[in-house]
């Protein structure tokens, strides 16, 4: 018997440099066995246990006539187990391909566990490759994936334990962020497919005074449904805390689905339900795929007025006869500025669409409780963000109105100004002549009351009766009213080992838990797991193409924009 020292190179999909030696402990004998099968991997040798039970652990090479042995034993009076002899030479050639025993799913999981830390969408097929790369190993993709799935529940749980701690979760919600509504509500099994979590999310978006989406509702659901929207608009009126009395005008953009407009009528009956104008304006490109359509639909869009909109219809009929059809099916009144009632202040689509596709690329792997704690990061990160933003500015309106109004008060000065009386003004143009009220806050272009800040014609005549114009923006416009947009923290959610889970005693006179989320017992179907397409809010990731952010018009950017605003 010798005494050797085993010194393997370390490797970058995390696995610790294995050593033996004699006298080299460990704390168990599973310890031992993974040093052991991280070892025979390294030098690519087999591994074949001789004895395995409570005091020792001795094992070989396979390799007939290989000297190659380790004999582990338990120390006495305490549980660590030490190496007592150890023969560390090779004289067989090793595993000859890249086939090996001892490259278990257990083996793969420890290998991924800290790549998978930092990147839950790390792919089966990634995964083989690389172990393929750095070990020499080859694993199938049946390896591979069940390898990831076990390390996944190593670092944020089952799925099962994900939908167990909901209601734990939401009560430690509504603890450490006073007012905030977090309910769990279960009708029956939950759909959930054991090692794959598809889940839809529903989100209830606001949009702040910079043009930012602000989230007022999240909600996780199996699946996408009449009755899952019809439950989510009643939540949401209720977290709103509406009744029929005094029920706000809200306007609400969506693709409009039947589930989406049945729901919003029954629980927001007085809202103003538009398209979202990313949808219509996808639908009308993709049907008629024509540029110059498309650019005469976006001037259409933009109209101000029911004669400039038709004028633009009349032209797109030139070309093609098959858009009248088309409009019956996209109703103008419910997204064209031209028609539609409600007031959008220059909002015509929310970009929640890659939002929540980036969202979704990367929690959407993640248990249940997991996926909301990333979605509450993010939040937090915007509100900080945006708070320590407002914070800096000093002018009366946030940036992007600031230059909206600078922009409104340049124009202004071509205009010639006629004061019928103390609020009616009449502003003359070489193109046009349009009538003021500045107590009504109106202009016969329709601009300041669609958008909520004063044109250049209201411009003009609060300039010339000496009233500053920024202050005839509407309130929301405010760096005040961002500021206390913002001004609420998101706090931080304890460790779920300090939570109070399902069925466990009430302390401190807390009444215990008495919910109990679980999902169905369900069978794993044999061969590769069948992978779902995700779908959040049915959204698809926006084709490529050059549109302006201005003006809409394809075929330049927002740089090179030139088109009067």
């Amino acid at each position: 018997m010798a005494d050797h020292a085993l010194t393997v190179p370390n490797d970058s999909l995390s696995l610790a440099e294995p050593t033996l030696s004699i006298g080299q402990e460990f704390p168990d004998v599973e310890t031992c066995r993974r040093t052991l099968k991280d070892i025979a991997i390294a030098l690519h040798f087999d591994l074949r246990i001789v004895k395995s039970d409570r005091s020792r652990f001795i094992a070989k090479c396979s390799k007939e006539g290989c000297p190659w042995r380790v004999h582990v034993a338990k120390c006495p009076g305490v549980p660590t187990f030490s190496i007592r002899t150890l023969h560390g030479e090779h004289t067989c050639e090793g595993v000859q391909n890249l086939h090996h025993q001892q490259a278990s799913v257990g083996w793969v999981a420890r290998s991924v566990e800290a790549r998978i830390r930092d990147n839950p969408q790390y792919k089966p097929k990634e995964i083989l490759q690389d172990i393929r790369d750095q070990h020499g190993v080859a694993v199938s993709y049946m390896q591979a994936w069940r390898g990831k799935e076990r390390s996944m529940a190593a670092l944020h749980g089952t799925y099962e334990e994900g939908y167990r701690l909901l209601p734990a979760y939401c009560e430690q919600i509504r603890k450490t962020n006073p007012g905030s509504i977090a309910s769990v509500f279960a009708t029956g099994q939950k759909i959930v497919s054991i090692g794959s979590l598809f889940l839809i999310v529903h989100q209830y978006m606001g949009v702040d005074a910079e043009d930012a989406l602000f989230p007022l509702a999240i909600a996780i659901v199996d699946v996408e449904s009449d009755e899952n929207w019809m439950w989510f608009m009643s939540e949401l009126r209720k977290l709103l805390g509406v009744n029929t009395d005094n029920m706000p005008r809200l306007t609400i953009l969506s693709e409009r689905q039947r589930g989406i407009v049945e729901a919003v009528e029954t629980h927001f009956p007085s809202a103003f339900h538009c398209f979202c104008l990313r949808y219509v304006s996808e639908n009308f490109r993709d049907t008629f795929k024509n540029t110059k359509l498309v650019n005469i639909f976006w001037n259409a869009v933009y109209a101000l007025t029911t004669v400039e909109f038709e004028a633009k219809i009349s032209e797109m009929v030139e070309i093609s006869q098959d858009v009248i059809p088309w409009f019956q099916q996209f109703p103008p009144q419910l997204w064209a500025i031209a028609y539609f009632e409600g007031v959008r202040y220059g909002h015509f689509t929310l970009g929640v669409t890659e939002l929540l596709y980036n969202w979704a690329l990367e929690c959407h792997e993640l248990p249940v409780v997991q996926m909301m704690e990333y979605i509450r990061h993010q939040l937090t990160s915007w509100f900080n963000d945006r708070r320590e933003m407002g914070m800096r500015w000093t002018s009366i309106l946030v940036p992007s109105t600031e230059r909206q109004i600078m922009e409104a008060i340049a124009d202004a000065r071509c205009y010639q100004v006629l004061r019928a009386n103390e609020i009616e003004f009449e502003i003359v143009s070489t193109e046009r002549t349009n009538i003021v009220d500045i107590r009504s806050r109106v202009c016969s272009c329709r601009r300041w009351q669609l958008y909520g800040l004063p044109c250049a014609h209201a411009a003009a005549a609060l300039l010339s009766c000496g009233q500053n114009v920024h202050l005839f923006a509407e309130p929301c416009f405010t760096v005040a009213s961002y500021r206390e947009t913002y001004s609420q923290m998101i706090n931080a959610i304890p460790d779920k080992s300090r939570w109070k889970e399902p069925g466990e005693g009430a302390e401190g006179g807390v009444a215990k838990l008495d919910i109990t989320i679980r999902p169905p017992k369900t069978r794993r179907p044999p061969g590769r797991p069948k992978k779902k397409v995700l779908r959040v809010e049915n959204f698809k990731r926006p084709k490529r193409i050059v549109q302006c952010g201005r003006c809409h018009l394809l075929g330049h950017s927002q740089k090179k924009c030139t088109m009067p605003i």
